[in-house]
């Protein structure tokens, strides 16, 4: 992505850096072609895109139905058994029967997923799958909104500059081409500030859908931890809250137990079962059957050695299942004795739930809750007070992971991925080492826009993938209790990672944290760091980012689609299989729940992207609405067809909320940036950015705040309408 000196403003060059001074590891790879490649990359991607769905329409039904998973999940359920809890996966309702019936075509599947009624989509994945559309409603609209201005106000402008020649073609479709003594630069700064307030707008319309519908908690249900393990009479935990309480009346007293091991004999005993029956029948109709029942049966068809002798397949999995339901029935036993210091208790109504939570509010500054007298018993001053998550949205089997041995797993791993991506962050370090040992000099003679643009985009777009990865499996590592607290932890973490790794710090021509630390602190780096962001506006730097936004709209939501590691882990399960019970049960188990801590993550890195850009390079907003509209389609399947559904609360929504109102931020910080490097720190239209930023940061905060109390009171309203 090379500049020729030439192009840059002749007025300032003692400040500006060349693309090879804020980009050293581009030398051989990110190399700059017209237009910055972007014709070139969108041919390619267009060209992937399809050939993945024309694969894909193949591997969804002729690879063990890959692509059909979440039709047919089991509905069994083992936490009903211990805590009442419903079935968390329901049988295939009509909605599901009636498109499962019209997905008979090669292609119907992706013209069912765009006809898909919004009703059949809720009805099947839930209300979380409804909040998680209309978030995306509001930031198609808003980006379509968005293509007016940038498309038809300020690219024209940007364009119609003199700073750059006219062979700089992507040049000059940015704000380097506009003369720093041009009065149109009032318009970049005025339209960076209402494009925030636009943002704003769409994102306080789309919170209205929160309410009522805005929480899974169970608001007449408290959970207690830190309950002595011990007790093991509710009768006493109900005496405490009558004494302490008067008017209290407490319905259900709920011990916890470690059930780990206990689920997993459940999930095989139940899956014996299914052999059985299935085995009986068929021998029914065709006589006894023989099976291999080694898992590397398929890899040898030698009968004579012990291990791979076939077997009578009903009476294999009749023993099975037996020896199976006699440990479940043992640990069934044993559980009772595997008391955890949490239980949940219900009571008759809601205030005195919201009662007892403000009576244990200040706890921790050493404020005492009211006392009865089996408060020594029970340790009642020791309590932690909370209301209770939905029982859909508990990891049962985490519960058992406590105090300092969670803390302990917590510290350890977020340790050792901020050492990692401390030194990690972005694909510049590998371009680096490829750099370093001339592993690119073959392509370096190609001089191909195929190599030279496509690659880099596809080599940013595959790390911000793979990268985060690791930041969302630790968070499975970390064992949290419920699946909302486990997806809050992967938005969060990968949100911010991916921010640093796509946006702040390859445009700063920075490589890493370490080194983005020492350009803020080593009186070496400081000398530079005047000029540091001027990387930000070189005219071939927006063309890296808008190549990134067209691989992530095509090439990314294809692979999402294709999902190649869960076909790997698929593929290898089924070959590794036994019986055909064991595929079927295989087929049942693999959809996992729908992400959304990850979705939104990925989804918001690009939004921003495309948002921080916006003014700066703005043809980069279209491919944003590309991006969109993609993501809109792909999770649409993904949601309907591959991932099971899954409850969680508001918390995780109003994070993409936070961060959606966040990524216009980075916009203004551009535009400041710009404004104090191209025009100086005493220029007026500096002092407005500055000002506008400060206000917009101040009217995020609020909006922020009042948001969540807003929150409150919605919800308490909605209470006691419920109790009328």
């Amino acid at each position: 992505m090379t500049v020729p000196p030439g192009n840059l403003n002749t007025m300032e060059k003692p400040q500006n850096m060349t693309s090879n001074e804020c980009f050293p590891s581009r030398s051989t790879v990110l190399q700059g072609q017209p237009f910055g490649g972007i014709p070139t990359v969108l041919f390619l991607n267009i060209f992937l895109w399809v050939v993945i769905i024309l694969v894909y329409s193949f591997l969804r039904k002729a690879a063990w139905d890959y692509g059909r998973l979440a039709l047919l999940i089991h509905n069994d359920s083992l936490t009903s058994l211990i805590y009442g809890e419903q079935s968390e996966k329901t049988s295939p309702s009509d909605i599901s029967l009636e498109m499962e019936h019209k997905d008979k075509g090669f292609y119907s599947w992706f013209f069912n997923t765009v006809t898909m009624k919004n009703e059949d989509l809720i009805s099947k994945c839930g209300d979380d799958a409804r909040i998680y559309i209309m978030f995306q409603y509001h930031l198609i609209i808003f980006m379509l909104i968005l293509c007016i201005p940038s498309l038809g106000i300020i690219l024209p402008i940007n364009y119609t500059g003199t700073v750059l020649d006219w062979n700089s073609h992507f040049g000059r479709t940015t704000i380097v081409n506009v003369s720093i003594e041009s009065k149109v630069l009032w318009l970049h700064s005025c339209f960076s500030f209402l494009y925030f307030l636009l943002n704003l707008v769409f994102m306080a319309h789309h919170c209205l859908g929160f309410v009522p519908k805005r929480s899974y908690k169970v608001t007449r249900t408290l959970m207690i931890t830190y309950v002595p393990t011990d007790i093991q009479d509710p009768e006493i935990i109900i005496k405490h809250f009558h004494e302490a309480y008067p008017g209290c009346v407490v319905t259900r007293v709920h011990f916890c137990y470690d059930v780990r091991m206990l689920i997993e004999l459940d999930d095989q005993r139940r899956h014996a079962m299914r052999g059985r029956l299935y085995y009986t029948a068929k021998a029914k109709k065709s006589g006894k059957v023989m099976i291999k029942t080694h898992p590397c049966s398929r890899l040898c068809f030698c009968k004579c050695w012990t291990c791979f002798k076939e077997v009578d397949a009903e009476q294999y999995y009749s023993e099975l299942e037996e020896q199976l339901t006699d440990e479940f029935n043992a640990e069934l036993n044993r559980v009772r004795l595997k008391r955890l210091d949490l239980i949940f208790v219900t009571f008759q109504d809601a205030r005195m739930t919201k009662h007892i939570r403000e009576d244990y509010k200040y706890i921790h500054c050493g404020v005492p809750p009211q006392q009865s007298s089996v408060s020594t018993i029970v340790k009642s001053y020791r309590w932690r007070v909370a209301l209770a998550p939905h029982p859909k949205d508990i990891i049962w089997k985490h519960l058992s992971v406590r105090r300092f041995h969670w803390w302990a797993r917590f510290i350890a791993i977020n340790t050792f991925l901020f050492f990692l991506f401390f030194f990690l962050t972005t694909p510049a370090i590998i371009i680096n080492t490829i750099d370093m040992y001339n592993v690119t000099r073959p392509i370096e003679k190609l001089q191909s826009p195929v190599i030279t643009q496509f690659f880099p985009s596809l080599m940013l777009w595959a790390f911000t993938v793979i990268l985060p990865l690791i930041v969302y499996f630790s968070a499975f590592l970390e064992a949290h209790w419920t699946r909302s607290s486990q997806n809050l932890i992967i938005v969060n973490k990968c949100y911010i990672f991916l921010v640093f790794m796509v946006i702040i710090l390859p445009s700063m021509g920075l490589t890493s944290l370490d080194v983005f630390f020492r350009w803020l602190f080593d009186i070496y780096y400081l000398e530079q760091a005047s000029i540091r962001f001027q990387c930000v506006f070189l005219p071939d730097n927006g063309a890296f980012f808008v190549n990134y936004v067209i691989t992530a709209a095509l090439l990314g939501t294809g692979m999402e689609l294709l999902r190649l590691g869960s076909l790997f882990l698929y593929s290898t399960r089924l070959f590794f299989s036994r019986s055909e019970p064991e595929r079927v049960h295989i087929r049942k188990s693999q959809a996992i729940d729908f992400q959304y801590g990850r979705e939104y993550a990925w989804m918001m890195n690009v939004f921003s992207v495309v948002i921080a850009y916006s003014i700066t390079c703005p043809i980069i907003v279209p491919f944003g609405l590309l991006y969109l509209c993609m993501k809109h389609v792909t999770d649409r399947y993904n949601m309907y067809y591959s991932y099971a559904p899954t409850k969680l609360n508001e918390q995780i929504h109003m994070t993409a909320v936070y961060q959606a109102i966040f990524a216009p931020l980075l916009g203004l910080f551009w535009m400041l940036f710009f404004s104090v490097l191209r025009l100086g720190t005493l220029h007026t239209i500096t002092f407005f950015s500055l000002s506008t930023l400060i206000f917009s940061m101040v009217i995020a905060f609020l909006s922020t705040l009042l948001g969540k109390l807003q929150g409150v009171s919605d919800y308490e309203v909605w209470e006691n309408r419920r109790r009328r």
